[in-house]
């Protein structure tokens, strides 16, 4: 229910066998459309069709040899994403869809801008660990001047890898929680997402 709550941004409450939805129309709209896909998960694959066209979405391709250490035991690692983030995170699948060695799985991201990128980049900073390259081959620097929420990115040699993010990461969340963005690191790139204030401070 709170991971609803968070994704779709309307308040959810269960009385009795009845759910009831607080806030928006488009709030109550999303929250009512997650808890049906939570539910089709049940009955088997899931895949939201015209996603593309949504601004609620976000959709990672996620290779086929990573999907076990992205997913985690019994949806462990998924999960805290998703608790940490506020959004709802499902692998999307038609059941004819092709199988083994070289695929990929498309993996939906739900919820608020900000948070669908946090989880985003958290997800391809894990699949980068697993498989170089997979998202940063030929990834140039890239500095936005749009004052809203964006992505900046910067490159680095490794002895400045290993400085900027010190001992168990500390210091990337230090400089994280002093500007107010997101940081993350995908292989030799740092990813800041945030306001242009909020990346410039960083």
């Amino acid at each position: 229910r709170k991971k609803l709550e968070r994704s779709s941004e309307c308040v959810v409450q269960y009385v009795g066998h009845t759910a009831i939805f607080s806030g928006t129309r488009a709030q109550r709209k999303k929250a009512r459309e997650y808890m049906k896909w939570l539910f089709e998960q049940l009955e088997g694959p899931v895949y939201v069709d015209g996603w593309e066209d949504r601004d609620d979405c976000t959709v990672v391709d996620i290779p086929s040899d990573c999907i076990g250490y992205i997913t985690g035991s019994r949806r462990a690692t998924l999960g805290a994403m998703e608790e940490e983030w506020g959004v709802l995170m499902f692998f999307m699948n038609r059941r004819d869809d092709p199988k083994g060695r070289g695929a990929s799985e498309k993996l939906i991201i739900c919820g608020p801008e900000r948070g669908r990128r946090g989880a985003e980049l958290k997800v391809m900073s894990g699949v980068e660990a697993k498989n170089p390259g997979y998202f940063t081959k030929g990834l140039k620097e890239k500095t936005s001047d749009k004052k809203g929420f964006d992505t900046d990115r910067l490159l680095f040699r490794d002895d400045e890898l290993s400085y900027s993010l010190g001992k168990q990461g500390t210091t990337r969340k230090k400089l994280e929680g002093a500007a107010g963005a997101i940081m993350e690191y995908v292989g030799m790139t740092a990813f800041i997402a945030g306001t242009l204030t909020e990346r410039r401070r960083c």
